[in-house]
Parts: C-alpha cells; structure tokens; sequence
C-alpha cells in the first residue's frame, strides 16, 4: 500500500446464497472483522436454454459494479468468495462451455439408476444419497450424458467458489469444503479425489487442490485497472458458505460443539461428534472443515420451509401459548431437497385456520426448531450450540430449541449479527487467529412455557415418528 494511501483498507467478500448474492466490505487488520459495507441483490435461476442454470452473467456484471464502488471508497486489499455448494463450472479452455446447473433441477432424475449403480458407498465418501443435483457428480453425469458433444470439450471442472477465483485470476484450482459437501467426488480420509472420478476418467478434468484462503494471486491487470482496484489485490481461494460459517468457532472455542447455520437450508455441523453416529438414510453427511478435518453434519431446508410456513405476521412468543394450547402442529417435510424426513410430504394438523399470520409465522419457527433439535439428537454431540444466520434472530425458534437443548444441558447461543460466512471467509486470508467479533449471546429457554413446551415437542416427535414408520 503506498504511503500516500488514505482509504480504509478492507476486504471484499462475494457470498453467493442459494436465495440473494451479497458484496461486503469487511475492514481489515489485527482489530477487523467489522462489515461497513454490504450490497445485495437476489439471486435468480435462468430456465431459458437446455437446463435451467445460474445467472452467471448478471452475478458477474454486478460483482463488477459493486467492486468498482468498493474500490472508489476502500483500499480493497483481497477479495474472498464463499458460495452454496452442489455448483460447478465445465470449461474448455477460457469459455464456460455449458451453462452451470441449477441443483434443484428434477431433470437429474433421468440418470438415477444409472448413477446410483456407479457412485461409490457411504463409506467412502461420507456423501449420503439425495434428490435433485444435490450431489454434484449427479449432475455432472448427467451433463455428460444429454450433452456429450458440449462435455467431450471440457478441459476443466471447477466448484462453484473457485469459478469465481479464476474470473477474476485467471487461475484454476479445487478446494475440499466445496469438493466434501456432499459430491461423491471426494474422500475425507483419503484426502483425494473418489473412485468416482477415476472411474469416469475425470481426474484431468479436475485441478490440484489449494488451501482454503491461500491467495490465487492477483486480479487480473486489465480488470484491476478497469474497476479501480490495487495492482497488488490479492484473490483468496474460496469456502463452501456452511463451512465459512464454522471459522470464528473453530478459531475460538474447543470441541465438542455445534455450529447451526441458517439460510436457505439450515445446516448443522458438529465440531468433536462421533462419525459412527451418521446414517446415510437420514441425510446426514461428512462435511469438510476449511482445515481438512472431517465434520459429522446434517441439513434440512428450514428457510425454504419457513417461508412456505410462514403467515404475514412476525414471529411473537406471545403467539405460543395459543398455539400449543390450540394443538396445531407442522409435520415434516415441506421441501424434497433434503433432510432426514425428506421422503415425507408435509402436513399441517390441527385448527390452522384459527391462526393468526403472526401465529402462522410463529408455527413455521417452532416447526423449524424441532427439526433443529431433532437433528442435534441425530447427531449426539454434547457441548454448546451456536446459532448462525437468519435463525438466531428469531425469538420464537431461540426460546423453543434452548428449552429443547436444556433437556440434555446443552446451552444455546445465538449470533448477534448475521455475516457469519463473510467473516469467515475473510478470515482465511488474515494473519491473526481471530478478530475480536462480538460472542454470541445465550438463549435462556422461557421458564413459564417450559411444561408446555416439552409435552409439544413430544407430541410432534411421536407424530412424526408414526409417519415415518407408515411410508
């Protein structure tokens, strides 16, 4: 940085989520950490052309634009990435040959059979089974299959993070948060690509893995110059969004805990629980910390399934005493993308109609805290748990998962702010351990609706645990 420099030195950080894509500014040094800036915008699935896929083009354009203001203000010191996983680039050469894949596309379907009799076990890959193109060599495969003579060209298959990298480097490379979220592509205990990916002669096709946070190297000159930032900006490489959440933890406390990441799905990963505890049929998975360690984890798409819940109210404590008290109960699944009861069709029981849009909202936020709490019991980590996201702003699921978690002295802490996967992913590139951001905040679960709470939940669990045995 030249000695004349007066701007704020920060770092840039795109988070692409499966619903919005945001650009921060995240000041940087020894006492960082803090966002001054964030832009966003949503983030739309494209159905025109072969398949429905990203707007790669309309992220692209605006990330320009938000980087050009960033620049205008800030000295932008690097740039980082965090993205949704189950995305990849196909290549040949410097062109993106096929448009990438939207996951949640049904057309994967079409090679399920052919697929499922060549993706290795459970045990290799701690990748479980699931629908759609949640796992990325399904849609790879499938790729390969409608669209061979697109496919036979590609030279490189880069995971969604690292096609950003390398747009603005010009470098390629992989990285294992993003290679161990559930692809079939890789082996955690290996440390190496599958025996998937030599078995469809994908190796080439594949790059070297990178660090996760290690510098790419600089943006590319003509690009630097034409948005105004630094010759000497540095591009980190990038982290799968769940796992950038789990960097502060990991940097902050000591296992056994769990970290809840709440988004579009809510995933929770547990830093110290046992790895024979996963069961493939209940979507539980081995994730991939940014240090290489393997993570026993779980997920449901409780945003997704909160926003079909919910009424036009908010969410009010208020609201629960009628609601218990009403017998209206949430059963799962109100989304097929994934989670433990995923096979089931979602159904409402009891007087709804009585609800509220508040109550509404408030039935959606307890229906996601028992999900929440069901699958901490799956994983059978003791320690504390910590709420990241949309989530811990929410008082209704707070109160009902710390009441739930108290039942097994378990202390719940909920995020004060909601950049968990912008802070950590800016951390990665930081020479300091940690920044000092602010601890999240204990939950203390509702003395007065404790009872009341509890003798719900247990109703739910044995709802739920009959329709699972009847499907």
């Amino acid at each position: 940085m030249s000695q004349l420099e007066t701007r704020e030195p920060v770092l840039a950080v795109l988070d692409i989520g499966k619903t919005n894509v945001k650009v921060c500014a995240v000041r940087a040094g020894h006492h960082g950490g803090d966002v001054l800036v964030e832009k966003r915008r949503p983030n739309a699935v494209l159905m025109e052309g072969p398949y429905p896929h990203v707007d790669t083009e309309g992220i692209w354009q605006w990330f320009q634009q938000a980087l050009a203001e960033l620049a205008r203000d800030y000295y932008v010191l690097s740039i980082g990435m965090t993205t949704h996983g189950a995305t990849a680039a196909c290549l040949a050469g410097d062109e993106l040959v096929l448009p990438i894949a939207d996951y949640e596309s049904d057309l994967y379907a079409a090679v399920g059979e052919r697929y499922d009799a060549l993706r290795p076990p459970f045990s290799e890959t701690g990748s479980p089974g699931l629908t759609s193109g949640l796992n990325l060599g399904r849609q790879l495969y499938w790729l390969a299959q409608t669209q061979p003579d697109e496919f036979a060209r590609v030279t490189d298959i880069l995971l969604y993070p690292q096609y950003w990298g390398w747009r603005l480097t010009g470098i390629k490379a992989g990285e294992v948060t993003s290679l161990g979220c559930h692809t079939d592509l890789w082996n955690p205990a290996a440390g190496d690509y599958s025996s998937l990916v030599d078995k469809l002669g994908w190796r080439s096709l594949l790059p070297d893995v990178v660090a996760t946070g290690a510098p790419l190297g600089p943006v590319k000159a003509e690009l630097a110059d034409a948005l105004g930032l630094p010759a000497e900006c540095l591009v980190l490489n990038g982290i799968h969004d769940s796992n950038a959440s789990l960097v502060p933890h990991l940097l902050t406390r000591s296992e056994p805990f769990s970290v809840v990441s709440s988004g579009t799905w809510t995933v929770i990963c547990g830093l110290g629980a046992p790895l024979e505890n996963l069961d493939e049929q209940q979507d539980m998975l081995i994730n991939v910390s940014a240090y290489g360690a393997a993570v026993p984890t779980i997920r449901f798409m409780g945003g997704r399934e909160w926003e079909t819940l919910r009424g036009d109210g908010q969410a009010h404590l208020e609201e629960l005493p009628a609601l218990i008290d009403a017998g209206v109960f949430a059963l799962p699944s109100f989304s097929d993308q994934g989670g433990p009861f995923r096979q089931l069709r979602g159904r409402l029981m009891g007087p709804v109609e009585r609800l509220s849009g508040a109550g509404k909202t408030t039935l959606a936020s307890v229906y996601c805290a028992l999900m929440t709490d069901h699958c901490l019991r799956l994983l059978n980590n003791p320690g504390d748990v910590v709420i990241e996201g949309a989530f811990a702003a929410n008082d209704v699921y707070m109160a009902v998962l710390a009441c739930l978690c108290a039942e097994r002295d378990q202390a719940v802490f909920g995020s004060t702010d909601s950049t968990g996967t912008t802070q950590g992913t800016g951390m990665l590139g930081q020479d300091v351990n940690h920044w000092p951001f602010s601890a999240p905040v204990r939950t203390e679960s509702p003395s007065s609706l404790r009872a009341s709470i509890l003798a719900y939940a247990q109703d739910w669990q044995r709802w739920v645990e009959e329709r699972s045995a009847a499907a």
